[in-house]
């Protein structure tokens, strides 16, 4: 049987393997990312903000001579205010045809996690990471949760 090994020493059985994601950190927690829906990270030189938009919004950002929307992970999951937008780490994702730069505090390296290594969503999550956390995966141990893209970047009004 072979085995594809991460640096986490966390091993994945051929066969067993369910997905590469990225890990992203926002305040010192970590999230992944699936890789198939990232196309670069960058740093964000400049925000305009958008009169009216959700709170999640962190403004519109040009990537590559596209202006995107920046979304703040963080605010997404209810956690403490951003930190400055002007220089912060962004993930550049296209969904349903609309680009987006999700912004994190930091990124990590890329996990193959397997499907054997996915538990149940507690009951007892908060809410708001519960309807954006695709799966929860035991990784050493570690849980990190998966985000949904769709989830993620669709906004209610």
């Amino acid at each position: 049987m072979s085995a594809v090994a991460s640096r986490n020493d966390e091993v994945a059985f051929a066969g067993d393997e369910e997905g590469s994601y990225f890990t992203v950190f926002v305040s010192g927690e970590i999230f992944g990312l699936p890789v198939e829906n990232t196309h670069t990270i960058f740093r964000i030189a400049s925000v305009t903000s958008v009169p009216l938009s959700s709170g999640d919004i962190a403004g519109l950002v040009n990537l590559r001579g596209k202006i995107v929307t920046a979304v703040s992970l963080r605010r997404r999951l209810h956690m403490a205010a951003d930190a400055a937008i002007q220089n912060a780490l962004a993930i550049g994702i296209e969904y349903r045809g609309e680009n987006f730069a999700l912004i994190v505090d930091q990124v990590g390296d890329v996990l193959s996690l397997a499907k054997s290594a996915r538990i149940p969503v507690p009951s007892h999550f908060h809410p708001q990471r519960a309807r954006l956390t695709a799966g929860l995966y035991r990784v050493g141990t570690l849980l990190i949760p998966v985000l949904d893209i769709e989830a993620l970047f669709t906004f209610q009004n």
